[in-house]
């Protein structure tokens, strides 16, 4: 499919809204799927230090 300007492209013969809302819902998705394990991790290990600190001042 070709489109003439990139006004064209943006609109997607008037489903443009509909589509680069899809995308952005995707993205977003993608991102939370990629960030949400790192902060859980970063979240762990920190509670971990706590936990060795606290064992290892009794």
């Amino acid at each position: 499919m070709s489109f003439a300007s990139f006004s064209d492209f943006l609109a997607m013969g008037h489903h443009g809204l509909y589509v680069w809302t899809a995308y952005g819902i995707c993205l977003a998705v993608l991102a939370l799927n990629v960030a949400a394990p790192i902060l859980a991790r970063k979240r762990y290990l920190q509670q971990e230090a706590r936990r060795v600190r606290r064992e290892t001042e009794k």
